[in-house]
């Protein structure tokens, strides 16, 4: 099996922020690398999440917002 290549990079942190990782990391038995590794893949995975919906969602047709509202409290909503 070929291990995956990593690459360094350095990352500053305020100290307050530093020291919660230290803690996290020592507590979860994870390095800090692996956490803001997870961390920042999570993220990703969330924006795509997020250019997916909008992709979807692109060729719905608009409302105005007269009719919104008129919907909203024809519907008990306001």
């Amino acid at each position: 099996m070929m291990k995956k290549l990593s690459i360094k990079s350095n990352i500053y942190f305020n100290p307050e922020i530093h020291q919660a990782l230290r803690l996290r990391a020592a507590c979860s038995q994870m390095s800090m690398s692996a956490l803001v590794s997870e961390a920042v893949r999570q993220m990703m995975h969330e924006d795509q999440e997020d250019l997916a919906a909008f992709t979807r969602r692109a060729a719905e047709s608009e409302i105005s917002r007269k009719s919104l509202l008129a919907n909203l409290k024809r519907h008990g909503k306001l």
